[in-house]
């Protein structure tokens, strides 16, 4: 009840009054503590953009005293001898940053073990194959491995909305898990020119951190900005003209990661893996459409080759100007795409076949799969 005193007045009721503080106190330091987390967050970000930096520098200098480069020849994109094994610092950045991540309840403990185990398994192959050969048996086995540790710890494969329907169950683990392995390994071939890999990542991570923001209530985009700030931090020794390569190890993680985490955008809402599914068209594309025509002609497909079209296209536009290309389509075409599909404009089979339609023949005429440049 409300008394008179003195010509004004109080609330008399202590449980409503004791209630209306317990609110405005719970209310601010809800504030404080989100201010808290957004600031903590933000720090991490900066720490790993310095770290992978930082990393990125001293594997230079470690590349170049072991000779660990990449020496030009018939089948590379390059003209001079460049260090390779770059990416490491990715894949240390990141994994470092994980914890930080869980302590801020921004991510389960979950998501650490199985991102976290999956891109280690692959960077320690990777870091292999950078130092001598993996036999190419030995590399899919752990590939499929890591993938199969990943999407378990994710929560399985991620149920698929299409054509008003929804597919799951547990038949969808092969063709999730042969998504993943294909994934991690056209990111591999796709890292042949300068900034090409880290302009993609930081591209596809913030596209997919707009499309959650978009779509979910109360969107967690640490996950996307760790990757994104991290590539970013490699790129800057990257871009065109390139001190050093990404490497296998550091290919393959970020590859793994990005198919990964279109599942774990899945699993928060199931129009979100098709969204990243758009977002990785341009790799997706120039990879799948030059290993078949190289499957067509009976090549080795495990050969390396430079037949893919954004080589070809570096010959006449150079590697920086391919590189923005690739990322301009990210941002001019697919993620408006993608933001369509998400928001329920289209349905997602015939969003996604809209979008690829004209990336697909875009790459089939700059010349992907044909074996030499000079006959494009």
């Amino acid at each position: 009840m409300i008394l008179l005193v003195g010509g004004g007045w109080r609330l008399t009721n202590p449980t409503l009054g004791t209630r209306l503080r317990r609110v405005g106190k719970a209310s601010a330091a809800t504030y404080r503590y989100k201010w808290l987390v957004d600031m903590t967050l933000l720090l991490v970000g900066l720490v790993v953009l310095g770290l992978t930096w930082a990393l990125t520098g001293l594997l230079r200098g470690y590349a170049l005293h072991r000779q660990l480069l990449d020496v030009p020849n018939a089948r590379s994109s390059h003209s001079v001898p460049t260090p390779r094994g770059g990416g490491v610092a990715i894949v240390v950045s990141v994994l470092a940053a994980l914890p930080a991540l869980a302590w801020l309840e921004l991510v389960p403990d979950t998501l650490v073990y199985g991102l976290g185990g999956a891109g280690l398994l692959v960077a320690l192959v990777g870091w292999w194959d950078d130092h001598g050969h993996v036999p190419a048996p030995v590399r899919l086995l752990v590939h499929f491995t890591a993938a199969a540790w990943g999407l378990y710890w994710l929560g399985g494969p991620v149920a698929l909305p299409l054509l008003g329907w929804t597919l799951e169950g547990y038949w969808l683990w092969v063709p999730m898990l042969v998504y993943l392995v294909w994934v991690l390994n056209l990111y591999n071939f796709m890292d042949g020119i300068d900034g090409i890999a880290g302009v993609e990542a930081l591209t596809v991570c913030v596209g997919g951190a707009l499309l959650a923001w978009w779509v979910l209530p109360e969107p967690n985009m640490a996950l996307y900005g760790l990757l994104a700030v991290a590539s970013l931090g490699f790129l800057i020794w990257n871009f065109p003209p390139a001190k050093i390569f990404m490497g296998d190890a550091g290919s393959g993680f970020v590859g793994l990661w990005l198919g990964l985490l279109s599942i774990y955008a899945g699993h928060q809402a199931p129009v979100l893996f098709w969204g990243w599914v758009i977002l990785l068209a341009m790799f997706v594309s120039d990879a799948t459409l030059t290993l078949f025509f190289r499957w067509w002609r009976r090549e080795n497909v495990f050969e390396a080759h430079r037949s893919h079209a954004y080589q070809h296209r570096a010959v006449y536009w150079g590697h920086k100007g391919t590189t923005l290309f690739y990322g301009a389509i990210n941002v001019i075409w697919l993620l408006p795409m993608a933001w369509w599909v998400v928001s329920g404009g289209i349905d997602p089979l015939w969003g996604v076949l809209l979008a690829y339609a004209p990336v697909v023949f875009l790459v089939y005429q700059f010349g992907a799969g044909i074996r030499h440049v000079e006959e494009w």
